[in-house]
């Protein structure tokens, strides 16, 4: 089994920053390998793909968050990180790591994000 915990979200007002984190563990050989992403579903919407980070480092961003939000992981850590800048209300959601792992397709319990003044 894997297990995924994020981390980081909050209020912020608009232009601020924060910093979301994901760890995983569990059963997980060889952490590298795999890409990992994060996602988000704001109320009433459906679950978008915000960033995805690939096992050699390559970077792909929604283009509602390009410019602002940053993916990185840590493999020694097992750890996901997502570094959200220039806050927008419309970035309000509730932001869940992924990590698509040898037949199965994990989630963490997400973290509240919400932008507002």
């Amino acid at each position: 089994q894997v297990q995924l915990v994020e981390s980081g979200g909050g209020l912020v007002q608009p232009g601020g920053s924060l910093r979301l984190s994901c760890a995983a563990s569990g059963m997980i050989s060889r952490f590298w390998l795999y890409a990992m992403n994060w996602y988000r579903q704001a109320a009433g919407e459906q679950r978008e793909l915000v960033a995805t980070i690939s096992s050699g480092g390559s970077t792909n961003y929604a283009d509602s968050v390009k410019g602002r939000f940053t993916i990185s992981r840590d493999n020694a850590k097992n750890m996901l990180y997502l570094q959200m800048n220039s806050l927008k209300p419309e970035d309000t959601a509730v932001y869940y790591c992924n990590f698509p792992y040898g037949l199965g397709n994990y989630w963490g319990q997400g973290t509240q994000v919400t932008v507002s003044s």
